[in-house]
């Protein structure tokens, strides 16, 4: 639903004026950040990418159409593809971990829950260092569900995706983390 300050902010974003540019970053300016950070490594590279991103949506805002998504939804979008595509091109050297045996996928859903459910300090910490041995997309699928707990239907939309395929892909990468967690803890 869109209120009267998002039609007002709307519309002097689309005027250009810096008074609503500023709003914009104020009110969102740390959840894409945050987003960003979380897939591309370094605080110089996901400046870097932040101010892309916030570029990319002053320059494109009057393609936003509130009936496709939310206006964060849309500027997450931005920021998923702007990140995606900086770590193409700098191709930075990154080691994923990749289930060549399969074993990800004999984890049962009721294992997923045990690690992912009622998580202490100790579990999160696992998490974090997990998820830095996954691809990009998949790291940023799992931190826009848990961190940014975003739908499928959102998540779908960043991703250019359908939910369905973000619900398999979300339980294949649970369980390829939950892999990564035991690796890390052995």
């Amino acid at each position: 639903m869109t209120t009267e300050t998002d039609i007002n902010l709307l519309q002097g974003l689309r005027q250009q004026s810096p008074k609503a540019q500023q709003q914009l970053l104020e009110r969102y300016g740390n959840d894409v950040y945050a987003q960003v950070a979380r897939l591309v490594p370094g605080t110089e590279n996901a400046e870097e990418v932040y101010q892309d991103v916030f570029i990319k949506v002053f320059n494109n805002i009057k393609r936003y159409d509130a009936e496709k998504s939310a206006l964060k939804t849309w500027i997450s979008r931005i920021a998923y593809n702007e990140a995606i595509s900086y770590l193409r091109h700098k191709k930075l050297p990154t080691i994923y971990y990749e289930d060549h045996e399969g074993g990800a996928e004999k984890i049962s859903e009721a294992e997923v829950e045990t690690t992912f459910g009622r998580p202490n300090p100790e579990t999160v910490q696992l998490i974090r260092a997990a998820l830095k041995h996954l691809p990009p997309d998949e790291r940023a699928i799992i931190t826009m569900f848990y961190y940014e707990e975003m739908s499928l239907k959102e998540i779908a939309y960043v991703t250019e995706s359908i939910p369905t395929t973000v619900a398999s892909k979300l339980s294949r990468t649970r369980k390829k983390l939950c892999k990564i967690i035991k690796m890390l803890q052995s």
